[in-house]
């Protein structure tokens, strides 16, 4: 299968039609796509570790979740950290195909597995403005907010998470991977008496309490990791015999 097929075959399994009016993803970078595909790179990131690991390792593509190329590339040149990613991958012929926020919206992409680690159940969507990239379910059982973000944590494995008491059992439970700062009114609207996002941000932390909503931040590497798998599964059961490795690109120290 060439890499111009598997991007095809991939956007029928996840549509261009879930991504956000504000993302850019798709086919990021190919020099040949028609191309045979033999080794792929999973990845959150198209960090400059995953690109040397995918040179050395004689990768045909990348396959990320994170856009190589997100804003506008003014010049092509060693000068800026993404162009200099960019001319290495080209030079190497190794192809870039980043699946964002159509990821997150996906059934069983970045939330659903997130409300699976975490144990949430009888999963529905909730959103923004058309935008239903989360998901919103229950606990089995209520428990205490201090459990339940110890359960985060191990299920994530994020060396810490931070939370904002709204002094409400944990029940009902909405979740968005990475930055979802913007869905926390949505999240209430929906019902929920606890949201889970990657980052949130101080000011919204700081006015929990007031609003009535527990919010917890567990990273944004922590909370969309776990893609890599769902990358992978896909690849198998539409290559079976490709070459598929994960690699965990976060690089962020707790010190």
């Amino acid at each position: 299968m060439t890499v111009k097929q598997l991007y095809e075959h991939l956007c029928d399994r996840v549509p261009t039609s879930l991504s956000c009016e504000w993302d850019n993803d798709g086919l990021m970078l190919s020099a040949r796509p028609e191309k045979a595909v033999c080794r792929v790179l999973c990845t959150l990131d198209v960090t400059e570790e995953a690109v040397d690991y995918a040179v050395s390792g004689g990768f045909d593509l990348i396959l990320s979740h994170h856009p190589l190329i997100f804003r506008p590339l003014h010049h092509l040149t060693p000068d800026t950290h993404v162009s200099r990613k960019a001319l290495r991958l080209l030079e190497a012929d190794i192809s870039v195909i980043s699946l964002h926020t159509r990821a997150d919206a996906v059934l069983d992409g970045v939330n659903d597995r997130l409300c699976d680690l975490l144990g949430i159940g009888n999963v529905t969507l909730f959103g923004e403005g058309g935008e239903m990239i989360g998901r919103i379910g229950k606990l089995p059982a209520p428990m205490s907010l201090s459990d339940f973000c110890l359960r985060v944590k191990s299920a994530l494995g994020a060396p810490f998470v931070l939370c904002a008491d709204a002094e409400r059992e944990v029940s009902c439970v909405a979740v968005c991977g990475g930055d979802g700062k913007e869905y926390v009114d949505a999240a209430r609207a929906a019902g929920a008496d606890t949201y889970l996002s990657g980052r949130i941000g101080y000011h919204a932390m700081t006015d929990a309490p007031e609003t009535g909503i527990n919010l917890i931040e567990a990273g944004h590497y922590y909370t969309e990791a776990h893609i890599t798998g769902f990358f992978a599964e896909m690849l198998t059961d539409l290559i079976p015999d490709v070459q598929v490795e994960e690699f965990g690109s976060n690089i962020l120290l707790c010190l």
